[in-house]
């Protein structure tokens, strides 16, 4: 028996020596290698990912400024002018009560959107660029500013 024993113990040693590297499990070095490559991935990925957020934020702001000049629009084939600017763009959802109180005024929204930077958009009537003006003052949230921090308004 003992002998037996020995023969086992020697199978054992020998079978552990020619085990296939699969079977090894992974060396620190290798772990590091990976994690430096994931990383060197994720610096080179990871600024395209978040301007691409900044550039949707932007896409929406427009599209919200497109629509609420829209609205406007229909408010004013209804009621013959624009909402004043003290009126402003919560007369597209409520009746305004103050200046001159629109004859066939609608609810011409369900609510007032935010800009993405979760502002309120502005409006002006009469407009320093136009008829009207509705804008978002960008990612700043003040007035001109560059790239994502401009100002985002109908007149573009």
């Amino acid at each position: 028996m003992i002998q037996r024993l020995d023969g086992e113990a020697d199978e054992m040693a020998q079978e552990s020596r020619y085990r296939p590297a699969a079977a090894r499990g992974f060396t620190l070095i290798e772990i590091m290698v990976v994690l430096v490559i994931i990383g060197v991935l994720a610096a080179l990925i990871a600024p395209n990912v978040l301007d691409r957020a900044a550039d949707a934020k932007v896409t929406a702001a427009r599209t919200d400024v497109n629509n609420l000049v829209q609205a406007l629009k229909l408010y004013k084939l209804d009621n013959q002018r624009y909402p004043t600017t003290e009126q402003g763009l919560e007369s597209l959802v409520r009746k305004p009560g103050n200046g001159v109180v629109p004859p066939n005024w609608k609810p011409y929204l369900d609510k007032l959107p935010s800009d993405p930077w979760n502002q309120p958009y502005q409006y002006l009537s009469p407009g320093v660029r136009g008829e009207i003006d509705v804008f978002s003052f960008g990612a700043d949230g003040k007035p001109g500013g560059e790239g994502h921090d401009a100002d985002i308004g109908s007149w573009q």
